[in-house]
């Protein structure tokens, strides 16, 4: 019991920090930052494979939802929020999963993404092999029931 109380923690620590960075990230670019890139069509070219804004109307939501995200995982792998962040977590593994099969998708040439482009390379290097791995580990938390790690809370009911 004591291992999988701890498996399931790193699992959900794992998670919750992928996409903390993540809406960290985006809110690092929501100040006008393009960090890794020398501008914003380069950085979407290479985050999406297609030139869209990245402004704070579009990344700052981006932002909060990726860090709801990581606060309702990281409270599941801790017993905390019950259905509430189960189902938040089982979401997360359903997009992570989602984005792993498209982006094997742009790797077998089904979807367009051009050879030698930075997202070609970063989407078979990176995204894709984060989204499968990390979407396996929410999918397993996910499938967890939250059990609070000192057992079941006590409820008080007047004597």
């Amino acid at each position: 019991m004591k291992t999988e109380t701890t498996t399931r923690r790193r699992a959900g620590h794992a998670v919750a920090a992928l996409l903390a960075a993540d809406g960290l990230l985006h809110l690092y670019w929501a100040t006008g930052a393009t960090w890794p890139a020398a501008d914003e069509r380069a950085l979407s070219l290479a985050v999406l494979g297609l030139e869209t804004s990245f402004g704070p109307q579009v990344v700052l939501p981006l932002a909060a939802v990726t860090l709801a995200g990581a606060t309702a995982v990281l409270a599941h792998s801790r017993g905390r929020g019950g259905r509430i962040t189960r189902a938040v977590t089982a979401a997360v593994a359903t997009g992570l999963a989602v984005r792993g099969l498209a982006g094997l998708g742009w790797a077998a040439g089904l979807l367009d993404s051009p050879a030698g482009s930075p997202f070609h390379t970063l989407n078979l290097a990176l995204y894709t092999p984060a989204c499968l791995v990390f979407g396996w580990a929410a999918a397993r938390l996910a499938l967890t029931p939250a059990v609070h790690p000192n057992g079941p809370i006590a409820s008080v009911h007047p004597g």
